[in-house]
């Protein structure tokens, strides 16, 4: 992450919230802007379900910005949950990106969310590099006859392309105000909470058809063994019996792919070795529980 430059103090902040319709990359954008997974990436859309928050200083600007998940039509509790999710960030914010994919088909999800916006809202389209310009120009088009964005960048939050100008162009309607955060600080999310994310992001890459939108992560047991060592003990939970089986996969195969995946990001993220341990238990209906739910932390 690209910390204040040292001597700078921080002039101006606002919070901005990423919106947009699932798996069209607003994970990917806050991941490349704040030069630090903070946000779970995936395929598979509806991958986020809390708002995930980073920070980038730089300079003398403080942005706070706020992953919401992908606007969609709920279909339990946790989709209920996640919709009010996306629909507190673009009322409490100073700023709003709505992230698009080069397609000139706008959804009512989309306009429904700007018309609740209460500041200004950029239009960031992205994955650029799999389109001619012929496509965006069509893409702009589109979107400008059904709303007045403050502005518009094409990017690519993969390559990066774009991603500069994007921030320079909130940055330019930033208020002036003191810094929320540290200036080394990227996320509010707690190591307990990322080591979890982790696992279900790799759950997600790895399972099939609907297995992933029915799991959850636990994190049991977070201990510092030795300053070289950290022992986790995570659960993870699904709706039916039947999925058990095709998680743990044969020999505990599709298991230890998940968790050593995991492991990885885990390691990189503590800066020491991990002790991970996973075990999969059933929650029949969990999405549709209150008490799980709110245990689980998909609270307002």
């Amino acid at each position: 992450m690209s910390g204040a430059q040292q001597g700078q103090q921080v002039t101006h902040s606002g919070f901005v919230a990423i919106v947009g319709r699932p798996n069209v990359g607003k994970s990917t954008l806050l991941n490349r802007m704040v030069g630090q997974k903070v946000a779970i990436v995936s395929s598979r859309p509806q991958t986020t379900r809390n708002r995930v928050l980073g920070v980038l200083t730089k300079g003398e600007c403080q942005m706070v910005f706020l992953d919401t998940p992908g606007l969609h039509a709920p279909k339990n509790k946790l989709g209920d949950f996640m919709m009010r999710q996306a629909d507190s960030a673009v009322r409490s914010v100073d700023l709003a990106v709505l992230v698009v994919e080069p397609s000139d088909k706008t959804e009512e999800a989309e306009l429904a969310v700007l018309r609740r916006c209460g500041c200004p809202v950029l239009l960031a389209i992205n994955k650029i590099d799999t389109v001619k310009k012929e496509t965006l120009l069509s893409v702009i088009a589109a979107y400008a006859a059904v709303f007045d964005f403050a502005a518009v960048v094409p990017i690519s939050a993969l390559t990066g392309e774009g991603v500069e100008e994007l921030w320079q162009e909130l940055a330019s309607r930033l208020e002036e105000g003191p810094a929320f955060f540290p200036e080394d600080a990227v996320t509010d999310q707690t190591e307990r909470q990322l080591v979890a994310e982790f696992i279900r992001e790799k759950a997600l890459r790895t399972l099939d058809k609907e297995v992933p939108h029915g799991i959850a992560v636990e994190i049991e047991t977070f201990e510092q063994k030795s300053e070289d060592l950290v022992h986790i003990g995570a659960v993870i939970y699904c709706e039916k019996e039947s999925h058990k089986g095709i998680i743990i996969g044969k020999g505990g195969s599709m298991l230890k792919k998940i968790a050593s995946a995991a492991r990885t990001d885990m390691e990189r993220l503590l800066g020491c070795r991990v002790y991970l341990e996973v075990f999969v238990k059933v929650k029949l209906n969990w999405r549709q529980s209150d008490a799980f739910l709110k245990n689980m932390g998909y609270v307002e």
